[in-house]
């Protein structure tokens, strides 16, 4: 039986229907697993049913109940690694700043373009392949480092040796 492929989560907060709709299908074209959330509370609750499952978080930032910036924390409390991005009909320079300094990683006026997300989704695929690459590296180098580390121990001991047989030979020649 072949191993079902696991598709990354998005997770898309938007009270107007038929965008959340287009961007389910836009993101569901692209291979994700799209899930819709109409409110920021329902998107709370299923950042809370499964803090791991969603990679990426398309919010709006005026929402009914909970806002943008509530689901972008709570998507980055449960996740550090989950990217969010924020979208908005009602863009300020504050609520960019404010955004960006809670860990957004995108905020984008409306209307915007597919194309942006596009964009967007490069940039995170490019993320990702480096932050793989220095995790390969890294490993690379430690394990590296643990090699030099044990020719370095293994001369230490083998002069330690060498020394305790020397003194040893010279005891035994002063007690003859």
């Amino acid at each position: 039986m072949a191993q079902r492929q696991e598709r990354p989560a998005v997770l898309i907060v938007e009270d107007e229907a038929d965008i959340r709709e287009l961007l389910s299908e836009y993101f569901r074209a692209r291979n994700y697993e799209a899930v819709g959330a109409a409110d920021g509370r329902a998107a709370l609750l299923a950042i809370e049913r499964e803090p791991d499952r969603f990679s990426l978080v398309i919010t709006d930032l005026h929402l009914p109940g909970v806002d943008g910036l509530a689901v972008l924390r709570a998507a980055r409390a449960a996740n550090p690694g989950c990217y969010v991005v924020i979208v908005t009909g009602f863009a300020s320079l504050d609520s960019a700043i404010q955004a960006v300094r809670l860990g957004a990683y995108d905020y984008l006026t409306k209307p915007f373009s597919l194309g942006q997300i596009d964009v967007v989704l490069q940039r995170i695929h490019d993320i990702q392949v480096l932050h793989a690459e220095n995790k390969r590296l890294t490993r690379q180098v430690s394990q590296k480092d643990a090699v030099d580390l044990r020719q370095a121990l293994l001369l230490r001991l083998d002069g330690i040796e060498t020394r305790l047989t020397r003194i040893e030979a010279a005891l035994r020649a002063r007690t003859m």
